[in-house]
């Protein structure tokens, strides 16, 4: 990572959003052709037009022009698992499956010394290389986990939530804890990393299945003694998965009520998946501020089924968009939305270029509630920054030749983009090495 200069001056085609284009249409964007980004101390400084700005600058700005490439806010990715990197493109099964022949092997060895810090430092290595400069992180069971992702994400000064999983059955022996130690090791987490630097904490419950009540109540005492904290978890993904939880949890009207019983569904609530919803539990989430992640390349691979975007926004819930690697299959957050958009056509919905971009940055920004450090070129923003070359791959330049305006140029970034199109990443305004 090269240091950030006192003031840098990042110059190329500027795009970022401070509205939903979902509401107000063409004016939540701004764009500038020739464009300025002021970066003083890693915040943004000003953002305008070159010719304007240039004559301000003093003799000691570095200047940095990378035009004629796109310089967005950096992508935000909502749910993702830090110890399935090598779990991703696993054959030929549905969920329950899936973790117990493929995840659950895999989670163990992070208790083995120095694999959480190799998997945490490739983890990072391929988050920025795709444009991501901030997720909810799940880390395994093992506090030290937690701890060797929080120690690579501050070295690197990445904006990054995450949290220890908690889960006192239905998993192997290995990666089990109980209500006691696993409120205990979150509280000396919480309490380690928490507001530290740029780190922040999740309470993790993996998913009703694999607690208990008592460890769900342990969960929801933790969200209570530290409202600061998001709670992340997964709800609704498969119907064997809802079957199971429900059996558990006889005495809960549904999925989303088990948590809500617990104190786990508010406003800093990050629920996975929410494909198979009940009205109630549509309205439970309304009722709580609860936040749907909406998770397409993994509901896909898993064949767990179609999030319907649409009656999420008819009933005013916030939903946030992830990789969910590795149950997904791409880090990268616009291969993530050229599937959202496939999902959404097959439910006689639509995705515009505009809306797929704004949910990745100041959209996940808000849903996160990080609005007010992350997302944007708004003044006093954190200065996360990816750089965009439209045209990365032959076939990508090649369909450029016949776009007629920006909107067409940023649909094909999203339909047909990935890693390849990312030339650079700035974390708080210091330039990072991609890995290639």
């Amino acid at each position: 990572m090269t240091a950030p200069a006192a003031l840098r001056a990042l110059r190329g085609r500027l795009l970022w959003f401070v509205d939903d284009p979902w509401a107000v249409g063409a004016a939540a964007h701004r764009f500038i052709e020739d464009g300025l980004l002021l970066i003083e101390n890693g915040l943004v400084r000003a953002a305008g037009e070159a010719k304007s700005l240039l004559p301000t600058l003093p003799a000691t700005a570095e200047i940095v022009d990378h035009r004629p490439h796109l310089i967005m806010p950096g992508f935000i990715d909502a749910h993702i698992h830090m110890p399935q990197t090598q779990v991703v493109a696993s054959y030929g099964a549905q969920l329950m499956d899936w973790l117990n022949r493929y995840t659950f092997v895999e989670e163990q060895k992070l208790g083995e010394q120095g694999h959480a810090e190799k998997l945490s430092a490739f983890f990072l290595d391929e988050l920025v290389a795709n444009g991501t400069t901030t997720a909810a992180v799940y880390c395994s069971v093992h506090p030290q986990s937690a701890d060797a992702f929080f120690t690579e994400s501050q070295r690197r000064n990445t904006r990054m939530i995450a949290g220890k999983v908690m889960m006192d059955r239905n998993a192997p022996d290995a990666l089990r804890d109980t209500a006691e130690s696993g409120y205990r090791d979150s509280k000396a987490l919480i309490a380690r990393w928490h507001g530290k630097g740029r780190q922040l904490y999740a309470i993790t419950p993996r998913f009703a299945i694999t607690s208990t009540p008592e460890q769900l109540a342990a969960a929801g005492r933790l969200a209570a003694e530290h409202p600061g904290c998001h709670v992340q978890t997964h709800i609704d993904e498969n119907r064997a998965e809802i079957a199971f939880a429900r059996e558990l949890y006889p005495e809960s009207a549904d999925y989303a009520d088990i948590y809500r019983r617990f104190g786990l569904l508010g406003p800093r609530s990050l629920m996975g998946h929410c494909i198979h919803m009940t009205h109630n539990e549509w309205q439970a989430f309304a009722e709580t501020g609860a936040v749907a992640v909406f998770c397409p390349t993994s509901n896909f691979f898993l064949g767990s089924g179609l999030f319907d975007w649409a009656h999420a926004r008819q009933r005013g819930i916030r939903v946030a968009v992830a990789t969910d690697i590795g149950g997904g299959t791409s880090y990268s957050m616009l291969r993530t939305m050229a599937e959202a958009y496939k999902v959404l056509q097959l439910q006689g919905q639509s995705l515009s270029a505009y809306a797929a971009l704004h949910a990745i940055t100041l959209g996940n920004a808000e849903a996160l509630g990080l609005d007010h450090l992350i997302g944007s070129f708004e003044p006093g923003r954190e200065a996360d920054v990816v750089v965009l070359d439209t045209g990365a791959t032959r076939a990508m330049a090649h369909r450029l030749e016949t776009v007629r305006d920006l909107a067409e140029e940023l649909f094909v970034l999203v339909t047909l983009g990935d890693d390849r199109n990312v030339l650079a990443t700035y974390v708080m305004g210091a330039r990072v090495v991609l890995p290639r």
